[in-house]
């Protein structure tokens, strides 16, 4: 009767009776090559590496999670993301302690969703890991637009100096974010990180369009 009334279908395909189906789990594996570093039009000044390919079931998951309230799939993205995490520090791009930091959220947008998606994930991602901490040290300023169908240049203007600082940080810090577009949110970001003193390592995602 509850499958009738709340069909069970997969995050990634839609397949029914499963949340998150064995092929789709594939398409999330982390290898030994990966994550890949990308190269973003708007340059962060630091690396950014990324997970996937924003696209298939990859992209299907985040877009559930965000925006249909697929909490379900928290674990297996906080999974890949974990696995991208071990991969930078064993390349030793990362080293223990750090912060990781979530891109800034809209707050029309986080409180429409239930809270900050990125943030969920790195909670669960690293909950394992007493060295890694995770602070919310970034938020956006009042007028800031949905970024979807914005233009690089448009991207650019409408985040310049419209991110904040919401609580300083120290030391060494990973952004995370979901998806790397322009890279104009993350240079953003990483600007007004390294005013409060942060060394910002590197810029990593769960996918890149």
């Amino acid at each position: 009767m509850l499958d009738l009334i709340l069909p069970l279908e997969c995050g990634g395909c839609g397949a029914h009776k499963t949340k998150w189906c064995d092929a789709c789990a594939a398409t999330l594996k982390v290898h030994t090559d990966e994550p890949h570093l990308v190269t973003p039009r708007v340059d962060p000044g630091v690396p950014v590496f990324a997970l996937g390919r924003y696209a298939g079931p990859r992209r299907q998951a985040i877009v559930a999670f965000k925006e249909h309230g697929r909490r379900d799939l928290i674990a297996p993205l906080a999974h890949a993301l974990a696995l991208g995490i071990h991969q930078l520090l064993s390349w030793g791009i990362l080293d223990t302690p750090f912060t990781l930091v979530p891109a800034p959220t809209r707050a029309v947008a986080a409180r429409r969703r239930g809270g900050d998606p990125v943030t969920r994930i790195a909670v669960k991602a690293t909950r394992e890991h007493p060295q890694i901490e995770v602070t919310q040290a970034l938020r956006t300023r009042a007028m800031v637009r949905d970024s979807v169908g914005l233009t690089s240049a448009d991207r650019e203007r409408n985040l310049n100096g419209r991110i904040k600082i919401r609580k300083a940080v120290a030391g060494d810090v990973l952004l995370v974010d979901d998806i790397v577009t322009t890279g104009a949110t993350a240079r953003e970001a990483v600007r007004m990180l390294r005013q409060t003193g942060a060394e910002v390592t590197a810029v990593l995602t769960l996918a890149h369009a």
